[in-house]
């Protein structure tokens, strides 16, 4: 039995939304933005509970993809590899209770 080990499926993506439009999203404690960055994705990700702008920088963390399919992949593939070496920082941040800012 193969263990499916995709936290955050690509195809849920669509590059072409990207390129009008960021995307968010967030996995167990784990939140994620992809937007278009000059030629180029940013993706970043943060613990939650506050949106991209309600974060301080020093809780973001981000890295630069090609806009396209084969780079909406890498950018998937990076998130998912965040998610599983960060695990405590997303559990923590899923268990902690929410502050006005």
């Amino acid at each position: 039995m193969e263990v499916n080990t995709m936290k955050i499926d690509p195809n849920t993506i669509s590059v072409n939304y990207i390129k009008k439009e960021p995307f968010t999203g967030g996995y167990k404690g784990m939140r994620y933005r992809l937007i278009k960055s000059g030629d180029g994705m940013e993706v970043a990700i943060w613990p939650e509970p506050y949106n991209y702008l309600r974060t301080p920088d020093e809780k973001k963390q981000s890295k630069q993809f090609p806009l396209t399919t084969e780079g909406r992949d890498e950018a998937v593939a990076w998130l998912n590899e965040q998610y599983e070496l960060q695990k405590p920082l997303w559990d923590l941040a899923l268990h902690t209770a929410w502050t006005v800012q």
